[in-house]
């Protein structure tokens, strides 16, 4: 009976931090998931809220779909037409940041080639939830620029995910199928979930029998990224974007899924993302974190701002802002490194410092200063 009051305890503090999340976001202006962030970190600092397993095993959903619906974002044409600036945003967006972080965790912090190879992959990404959270809650100007961001997030996160592989992911048999269950879903899936979407006695109703369908497709990714050490959000993003032209074609379909991924399920992946934020350990390296906090940021500025200067007419700061945030595969590259003995508990924990605090930092400055603003001259 202890152990059921605990868990429902914990269950209530959950849904109380994501309510008041969402009443300080409509106070304060600034997008939920920053709010979700910080206050989870505080409550489980305090004690107050702890990750159990269901959190984490929901999180790690929440992650995936959002991933699968920044996908379903992007559109695909433009994409074709900004390769080259997507490309060379993205690839250097991960680049400086990597450089970066490697050589001070390497040369001066002192840390083991291995340990500072997984600090420069895990500083090197950025946040498709986070970025694809603000840009549904923020009114753009131009979307093309929104689209040129969730490309060129893509191009690093790809980087990332091929980097991490190469060095240290030694594959198997599991890993092989994983591939190969990825390859076959994402194919058929593309080119017959329209006829699922636009079914007379599917769409539309009460029971919502799409929804179910994408959240099948995207566990059945999770359940073979596991039996194969792989990672499911790759093929979730690569599925959205595949899928993004059928699901143009049902909007009110996209409209119910936010509202069941944005009411529960995403929450949960950012306030256990807080969660994971150790303030004692951070505390004992506190110079370390400060020192990787601004290499992150510093090199994302790097890498990014004078190609978006070049690129971008309007919204470049704030484009290289959220280009500097991070969160899912920092966290999954941290993860990795501890699991496997590459880092220690207090890397670890400075390293997911670091990752979570820059989802909420230049996120925070770029929705309150640099968020892009209509304009007469904009509006044809």
């Amino acid at each position: 009976m202890a152990v059921d009051l605990v868990t429902y305890a914990n269950i209530l503090v959950l849904v109380i931090v994501i309510l008041l999340s969402s009443l300080i976001s409509l106070r304060l202006g600034l997008a939920v998931s920053i709010i979700e962030l910080v206050i989870g970190a505080i409550f489980g600092n305090f004690g107050f809220l702890h990750a159990t397993d269901w959190m984490t095993l929901i999180a790690t959903f929440g992650g995936i779909l959002s991933t699968f619906m920044a996908g379903t974002e992007i559109d695909v044409n433009l994409m074709r037409e900004k390769y080259k600036e997507s490309f060379l945003i993205g690839f250097f967006s991960f680049l400086a940041p990597f450089i970066g972080a490697f050589l001070f965790t390497y040369f001066i912090a002192g840390w083991t080639m291995q340990s500072s190879l997984i600090a420069g992959i895990a500083l090197s990404s950025t946040s498709f939830a986070v970025i694809y959270s603000v840009l549904i809650e923020s009114d753009l100007p131009d979307v093309n620029l929104a689209k040129t961001l969730l490309a060129a997030t893509f191009v690093t996160n790809m980087t990332t995910i091929i980097m991490l592989s190469i060095i240290f992911i030694k594959p198997d048999l599991y890993t092989i199928l994983f591939l190969i269950i990825s390859i076959i879903v994402i194919v058929l899936a593309a080119k017959y979930s329209e006829h699922i979407f636009n079914h007379d006695k599917l769409k539309n109703k009460v029971i919502e029998p799409e929804i179910k369908y994408v959240f099948l497709l995207l566990v059945i990714f999770m359940y073979f990224a596991a039996l194969g050490n792989g990672e499911a959000v790759l093929p979730a993003f690569i599925l959205g974007l595949l899928m993004s032209k059928q699901l143009a074609k049902v909007k009110n379909l996209m409209i119910r899924m936010r509202t069941v991924s944005y009411a529960v399920i995403t929450p949960i992946f950012f306030i256990v993302g807080g969660l994971r934020i150790s303030f004692e350990l951070i505390l004992t390296s506190l110079g370390l974190f400060i020192i990787l906090l601004g290499i992150k940021i510093f090199s994302k500025f790097i890498g990014v701002y004078f190609l978006t200067n070049k690129y971008i007419s309007n919204g470049n700061m704030y484009f290289t802002l959220l280009m500097s945030t991070g969160l899912t595969f920092g966290t999954i590259t941290s993860l990795f490194g501890l699991n496997a003995g590459y880092i220690n508990q207090v890397q670890y924990s400075v390293l997911i410092g670091v990752v979570v605090s820059s989802a909420i930092i230049p996120t925070f400055v770029a929705q309150k200063w640099f968020l892009p603003q209509h304009s007469e001259d904009m509006i044809e």
